[in-house]
């Protein structure tokens, strides 16, 4: 391990590029660390390197990554797309049994290489694909992209099964057992967050737009997930005649359980509109609400206030409302019976689909979910 960027250049034989690439306002995505990490590389290297990249970039990316290091040093190298499919709160164990490798390169000096470092894998039988730059830098995009039209998909089904009767939950275990589908991403809820889903999707949108053509699909999962997001905060407020000084219980900040990202999380559109409307939050999630802190201090914001507790049932008591966001272990151990006797108006809004609906009316919660 070493913070020396020229003693590693130099004592190694590839360099791997894993940095991010956040998404600007226009929706592109932002090279500027990656190509400050090219030029570093290259002011460092002292022979052939193989030059690796494996943030989430647009097609294209990894031409100019080479002519960057090629201006600014006269050794050789290639350069090799490796795209990472990490899920957060799962990195490590999807490090070690990856579904499949992805190796984008232009020649078999760069790709022998490749196969000595991924050998393990290959051993075991996980399959090491190997296909042309381009090809490989789109397939990162093409699989994310394809994730979020799922959910959006799911979560545009479940609006459509509240109007009509419907349970998701009951169509999405029918839809599972299709081979062509799967029984992956198919849960309902208040739309997808974190790192991934919504730059990708937006910086495929904007490279699609860059040459002319559109990516209707896309564009719609975008659509339905932005309006997704605060579907229950509007379900809430044709049920409400205010928020003003209502105390309002919020279980869940991060954007998926088992991690602090609070990336894209639904919950900072639904907060920021409570608020808004002059509501006095009380906030619980296990580990995020550092981060949540940052983004919203404690105190007087906009109309309402927002406090925060380590306790689920500090939050719940004397709550005239309760959101969930999060769909974390705690909060699904919480008893219906429970909140019946913590609130002061039995009211929840789950957006993960949490509870059983008939137990909660049967403890005599007034509860509202997605798509039943």
């Amino acid at each position: 391990f070493t913070a020396d960027l020229d003693f590693a250049v130099k004592n190694s034989d590839v360099c791997f590029i894993a940095v991010g690439t956040p998404q600007k306002e226009d929706g592109s995505a932002d090279l500027s660390a990656v190509f400050t990490v090219a030029k570093s590389i290259a002011d460092s290297m002292n022979e052939y390197k193989v030059i690796v990249n494996k943030s989430t970039v647009p097609v294209g990316t990894c031409e100019q990554i080479e002519q960057t290091i090629k201006e600014n040093t006269s050794y050789d190298c290639d350069i090799v797309s490796n795209p990472e499919f990490l899920k957060q709160g799962a990195a490590v164990q999807d490090f070690l049994k990856p579904d499949r490798v992805i190796l984008g390169a232009k020649n078999e000096r760069a790709l022998k290489i490749m196969r000595e470092i991924y050998d393990p894998f290959i051993r075991t039988g996980i399959p090491v694909i190997e296909m042309d730059i381009k090809s490989a830098e789109m397939t990162k995009y093409a699989c994310n992209d394809f994730l979020a039209l799922k959910i959006s998909y799911m979560n545009d089904i479940a609006n459509l099964c509240e109007k009509i009767g419907a349970n998701i939950e009951d169509v999405a275990k029918g839809m599972s057992y299709d081979a062509r589908i799967g029984a992956n991403f198919l849960k309902a809820g208040i739309g997808y967050g974190g790192s991934c889903f919504p730059k990708d999707t937006k910086a495929l949108k904007f490279q699609a737009q860059k040459v002319g053509y559109r990516l209707r699909t896309v564009e719609a999962a975008v659509d339905v997930n932005a309006d997704q997001k605060t579907a229950l905060f509007y379900k809430a407020s044709n049920r409400m005649i205010s928020f003003e000084h209502l105390k309002v219980a919020v279980l869940g900040l991060a954007f998926k359980p088992g991690t602090d990202d609070l990336r894209e999380a639904p919950s900072i559109d639904n907060i920021a509109l409570l608020l808004k409307n002059g509501a006095d939050i009380v906030a619980y999630d296990p580990v995020a609400m550092n981060n949540f802190k940052k983004k919203f201090p404690k105190g007087v914001v906009e109309r309402g206030t927002i406090s925060y507790t380590n306790q689920i049932e500090e939050a719940l008591k004397d709550a005239n409302i309760c959101f969930i966001f999060t769909e974390w272990k705690e909060i699904k151990k919480v008893e219906p019976e429970a909140i019946k006797q913590l609130m002061r108006t039995p009211l929840v809004y789950d957006g993960r689909n949490i509870f059983d609906p008939e137990k909660m009316k049967a403890a005599g919660v007034e509860y509202y979910s997605i798509g039943r």
